[in-house]
């Protein structure tokens, strides 16, 4: 793959913006990972990374804001415990992996390719002309297990990725959006999230309710995140100013009953994702 060298310093940070970083090296390779892990602790349909020498890269601020969560046999991953956006990956030996939704507006790459494509979301297609790997393409990466998944129920069912919290969803969702919005694209450092809309008694914690955190952006009318507090996986969390229940769909167990049905807040979306899906699209909110 053929190194992407930042035109200036690559700077970015979580979404309460208490833990930020500095990248001035060159980027190895950039690609959307669908594994099964990322999509839990993202709770979006991919995650997407920037990986390069570990050396050019620094915390400017909020190191003691960092968690760690194990998720698989000698694969770290952070997060911040203040709102729950996932963090640099620093614990990869000489490497780094950025999960690039947390760049600042005007931090640009170009994305190499699809990996664990074998593992994707069902809800989610993949539509435009990169490359796409079924599993990892160096055979020297960390091996990604699977989670496993419950039993198939009338219920809509979900967890974390390390299982202290799960939920269900009693009725189909009433609408699915794909959201670009900065907030939200910082929140699951990706590209995107996808948040399905219901109903506030549609949703039930049926385990681990209490080691789940609320975030609320300061100044922000409506956004808001929850969050494992032990692995840091977004959750659904109650709008209750809206009267809705708001699920990340990467925090499913399984498949939801309805498809996402558009784009919005587009006129936001990263400057390095395009579009290539024949969903609706609108500028801000849907209409």
């Amino acid at each position: 793959m053929v190194a992407v060298t930042p035109t200036k310093a690559t700077t970015g940070s979580c979404v309460c913006g208490t833990v930020s970083w500095r990248y001035t090296g060159e980027f190895a390779q950039v690609t959307h990972c669908h594994c099964a892990l990322c999509r839990k602790a993202h709770g979006a349909a991919f995650g997407t990374y920037a990986v390069g020498p570990l050396e050019p890269f620094e915390y400017l601020s909020g190191a003691e804001a960092i968690a760690e969560y194990e998720s698989s046999p000698g694969f770290i991953r952070s997060f911040c415990r203040h709102c729950g956006s996932v963090l640099p990956n620093t614990k990869l030996g000489e490497i780094v992996a950025i999960p690039f939704g947390l760049a600042d507006v005007g931090n640009q790459i170009a994305v190499d390719a699809h990996i664990y494509v074998a593992a994707k979301a069902s809800w989610y297609e993949i539509t435009d002309s990169l490359l796409q790997h079924d599993y990892y393409p160096d055979q020297t990466a960390p091996v990604v297990t699977t989670p496993k998944k419950t039993s198939a129920t009338d219920s809509i069912q979900g967890s974390c990725l390390c299982g202290e919290v799960a939920f269900e969803l009693k009725s189909e969702f009433k609408a699915v959006h794909h959201c670009h919005c900065s907030r939200c694209r910082k929140a699951r450092a990706a590209a995107h999230s996808t948040n399905g809309i219901n109903e506030i008694p549609a949703l039930r914690f049926t385990r681990g309710g209490s080691n789940v955190k609320a975030f609320f952006l300061e100044g922000a009318e409506f956004f808001g995140q929850a969050f494992c507090k032990t692995c840091g996986s977004a959750m659904p969390r109650i709008d209750e100013g809206r009267d809705i229940s708001i699920t990340p769909l990467g925090a499913l167990d399984g498949s939801p009953r309805r498809l996402p049905d558009d784009h919005i807040y587009v006129a936001s979306k990263a400057d390095w994702f395009e579009i290539t899906d024949d969903l609706k699209q609108f500028p801000s909110k849907p209409g």
